[in-house]
């Protein structure tokens, strides 16, 4: 995975935050033997928010290791077995994952649950001038690549591979309407403006939904890894993948797509409108899960605040995180008005 960049070297054998690589070693001394060969060194990945992310080598062999975060674990939502299972079971289907290896349940071994995985060369794109040095035409092919892969997701029959108790998808946007607003109510540190309100009207109108899909839960560019062709050579991050309404991927990648202004990004309904083609779901209610991801969201950059406020964080950029989350929640408002 090259695209986040390590923020730490340490000498062999070393420790990071979060993760004694002795330790590590040991472990993998012991399950997998064959899998590594000499000290191991490694950093903590820039980019994740939530679950923390590490590259780790032995000089011959790149591996990637994922646990949850240091502080202030909320039920239910750094599942390190979730993450492992849902990409075991994608790795026959046409939707890009890394190859997982193996999961460790015991968090006696690094201080927390984990998972090991192989690195993904490719690169991540965050930011609008990464995409605009790429040109329109590049860019255009990217968006597309994106929206195929979510299609192609959500195309996978859970039965068909071993995901069918993945999730309860009955009642599914309701209940995340009542979970996002228990994941507030644990990470509350300031006062929030409109949030309540923004909750409630969700609430109010959760539209019928179609057909369950397996759900990515936090869909979007910077959550994948590109190719140099253009191509989107793995998803990551699948910490609130389960078995829902597929929407409610689309909302939230056009609530970030908003943001990427490079010349050639599609405009949201421009990428709505290809989901659409591609998938033949019907979109008409998008404006409530476009307002449901911006209280989503919202949520989570609270949650990320929350820790970064108590010193539960690794690595820079933290400090300004809670400044995005007002935002968020006047566009979610603004996008129920119109709707």
């Amino acid at each position: 995975m090259s695209g986040p960049r390590s923020t730490a070297d340490p000498q062999p054998g070393g420790s990071l935050p979060g993760l004694d690589l002795r330790r590590l070693r040991g472990y993998l001394d012991r399950e997998a033997p064959d899998l590594v060969d000499g000290p191991l060194r490694g950093g903590v990945l820039a980019g994740g928010k939530s679950n923390l992310t590490y590259e780790v080598t032995d000089g011959r062999t790149r591996l990637v290791v994922r646990r949850p975060p240091l502080g202030h674990v909320l039920a239910t939502a750094h599942d390190m077995g979730r993450e492992y299972r849902v990409q075991r079971a994608l790795a026959p289907t046409p939707v890009p994952v890394p190859q997982v290896l193996l999961h460790c349940p015991d968090a006696d071994v690094i201080g927390a649950p984990f998972y090991l995985m192989r690195h993904v060369e490719g690169r991540v794109y965050r930011v609008p001038a990464e995409l605009t040095a790429l040109g329109p035409a590049a860019v255009a092919g990217l968006a597309r690549s994106l929206v195929h892969t979510l299609a192609d997701l959500h195309a996978v029959a859970p039965d068909s591979v071993g995901l069918v108790d993945f999730g309860r998808p009955d009642g599914f946007a309701a209940r995340q309407v009542r979970r996002w607003k228990t994941q507030l109510d644990a990470s509350r540190s300031r006062d929030l403006p409109g949030i309540e309100e923004l909750h409630d009207r969700l609430a109010a109108a959760v539209p019928v939904a179609g057909a369950a899909t397996v759900v990515h839960g936090d869909f979007r560019l910077d959550n994948t890894l590109v190719g140099p062709d253009g191509d989107i050579r793995a998803v990551l991050d699948w910490e609130m993948s389960t078995l829902g309404d597929p929407l409610t991927d689309l909302g939230l990648l056009l609530v970030y797509s908003a943001r990427l202004h490079a010349p050639g990004w599609p405009a949201p309904g421009d990428l709505a409108a290809a989901y659409a083609d591609r998938t033949g779901r019907d979109v008409r209610d998008l404006g409530w899960y476009v307002a449901f991801a911006s209280f989503k969201l919202a949520v989570i950059l609270e949650g990320v605040h929350y820790r970064y406020v108590r010193g539960q964080t690794v690595g820079a950029g933290f400090d300004r995180v809670g400044e995005r989350v007002p935002p968020l929640i006047a566009q979610g408002l603004s996008t129920l008005g119109e709707s």
